[in-house]
């Protein structure tokens, strides 16, 4: 009875392991045991290495850097590749994690930063499924798919998300005249295709990973388990905060109508910046998972031969990136968070000859308080004027305390005494990339102690800077004066704005317009000092005043 019932066993596992095998939909990563499994062994590994490596060396000797170089490296190909493997989430943190110049060591970002290119695809039977099962409609139905939408109780103008219940499963056909099978890209969520609508319009149709929402809590529940396992081991490991991102914003970046409304919105807040384009969001054949846009296309924002070649002109290019996110941050409070190349493209309008900024992948936002604004308006304002007293305090009612020199680094990437002479007066050496660096590796602990310590709206923005910096670097346009006089114009009027919603005296009102303009003004004009500076023609005014000078004495 035993021998037969170990037969019929061993035939149903025969069974099963073949179907799984043969069937497409099915994947090892769909099983929790495989993707925790090896999320755990990865964890171990790098652990153990780190804690057997650089036992027996001295601390502080060339053998010892030597090794933890090595160690870094080795640990990071590891992440990397656990990131690829069990992707969705793994691969949004460790995207996160290849940003964090301020923090992590170079191996870390350096192998890292490749996750926002090489982001594992879903096929082609998985991409017909979510639309099968977002995009439905009834059969024989000469209703159109928008007035099938609002007869099931989603409005455009404010969309609910609620699927449409299906009566026949359809094909992309039925509702694309083409559907290019190879994605524009791939990210962590979702990919995107670009298609012809049945009407001649193209559209650019994300669609995100079938598996991701359910495995999403999973993830960073396991996530959160193996921190607190390394923590215990290695106490100066403070992450959690990542954690708590992740837990706060995923849950937005996997609904889609969130993105569409995001998108919307900044295109209003911004309409007076002629240069930005936003895809325009189709709602009617939009879901939680499946967002049709606009399509567009351009070249990367941080691809320099791309813009050398159509004619784009590269530092006008990263002075109005700048101008957009300063009135993103200190005017209106409402930050696009995920500035990577890839979300960011640019290109050449052939009608007029200007460059346009295309922004793209509207998922994550961050909202910032009022108060919180206005202290960072001013921080700014103190650091762009190396106003000390001014950067201490402004920097502790933004919870660094005794770490506001650390602060003001990370902020800036700039060292602390570059700081102090003013971070505009002149670029980012090597050198002082280098040090940054070093330093920190050297203050980690009391670096991960400043990002537990700062408001939850400081991290996104710690990301974002981190991002902007990486493309400014790219253009070789870093740490540029006009960059920061654009910050200042920002900074000012949004305090002023600020100042006179507070004020009942119409007197002081018309008192902070004033000092609004003058400070504006002065800006324009240092500005034009500096073109001047910069041109021919400003070189032959200042050999005249020269000349002038030398013949009056």
């Amino acid at each position: 009875m035993a021998r037969r019932a170990l037969k019929l066993a061993s035939l149903a596992a025969a069974t099963s392991g073949i179907y799984l095998y043969g069937n497409k939909f099915l994947d090892p990563n769909d099983f929790g045991v495989v993707r925790v499994g090896r999320a755990i062994t990865t964890t171990a590994v790098i652990t153990y290495d780190y804690l057997t490596s650089l036992r027996s060396v001295p601390y502080g000797s060339e053998e010892y850097d030597f090794l933890k170089s090595q160690v870094h490296l080795r640990s990071a190909e590891r992440l990397r590749e656990l990131c690829c493997a069990n992707r969705g989430t793994f691969i949004k943190v460790g995207q996160h994690l290849g940003a964090l110049d301020y923090l992590l060591p170079e191996e870390y970002t350096r192998t890292l930063k490749v996750l926002h290119s090489q982001a594992p695809q879903s096929t082609r039977q998985e991409i017909e499924q979510v639309i099968r099962e977002d995009l439905g409609k009834e059969t024989g139905s000469n209703i159109s798919p928008k007035r099938q939408r609002e007869k099931n109780g989603f409005n455009e103008h404010c969309p609910s998300g609620r699927q449409l219940k299906m009566k026949e499963q359809i094909k992309i056909k039925e509702l694309f005249l083409s559907f290019e099978d190879t994605p524009l890209g791939a990210a962590s969520l979702a990919q995107v295709h670009k298609a012809v609508l049945q009407d001649g319009r193209t559209v650019a149709v994300k669609i995100q990973h079938p598996k991701v929402r359910a495995q999403s809590s999973k993830d960073i529940l396991l996530m959160e388990v193996l921190l607190l396992v390394v923590k215990q081991i290695f106490p100066d490991f403070e992450f959690m905060w990542l954690v708590e991102e992740a837990k706060k914003n995923l849950p937005l970046e996997l609904d889609f109508l969130n993105e569409g409304r995001n998108a919307e919105k900044v295109a209003h807040m911004l309409k007076n910046f002629e240069f930005l384009k936003v895809p325009r969001i189709y709602w009617e054949l939009s879901t939680r998972r499946v967002l049709l846009m606009e399509f567009m296309e351009g070249g990367q924002v941080n691809d320099r031969a791309y813009m050398e070649r159509n004619g784009i002109n590269v530092n006008e290019i990263s002075r109005n990136l700048g101008k957009l996110y300063s009135e993103m941050i200190f005017v209106n409070g409402f930050v696009h968070c995920d500035p990577h190349p890839g979300n960011v493209l640019v290109k050449k309008c052939p009608a007029s000859g200007k460059a346009h900024i295309i922004l793209l992948d509207h998922g994550l936002y961050q909202v910032l308080s009022e108060s919180f604004r206005m202290d960072y308006c001013r921080l700014w304002q103190a650091l762009i004027k190396a106003d000390m007293k001014r950067v201490q305090k402004y920097s502790r009612r933004l919870g660094a305390g005794d770490l506001y020199p650390l602060f003001a680094c990370m902020l800036t990437a700039r060292s602390w005494e570059s700081v102090n002479r003013g971070i505009d007066r002149s670029p980012v050496s090597a050198s002082e990339d280098v040090e940054i660096r070093s330093n920190a590796a050297a203050y980690l602990p009391q670096i991960t102690q400043l990002l537990n310590n700062v408001p939850r709206q400081m991290l996104l923005l710690l990301k974002t800077n981190d991002l902007l910096r990486g493309i400014e670097s790219a253009l070789h346009t870093r740490a540029s004066a006009s960059s920061f006089l654009n910050m200042s114009r920002c900074c000012i009027r949004a305090v002023s704005t600020y100042q006179r919603s507070k004020s009942h005296s119409l007197y002081r009102r018309a008192q902070i317009s004033l000092t609004e303009a003058l400070s504006l003004w002065q800006i324009n004009l240092y500005e034009l000092f500096l073109w001047l500076k910069g041109s021919q023609l400003g070189n032959w005014v200042i050999a005249l005043l020269s000349q002038m000078h030398h013949s009056m004495y």
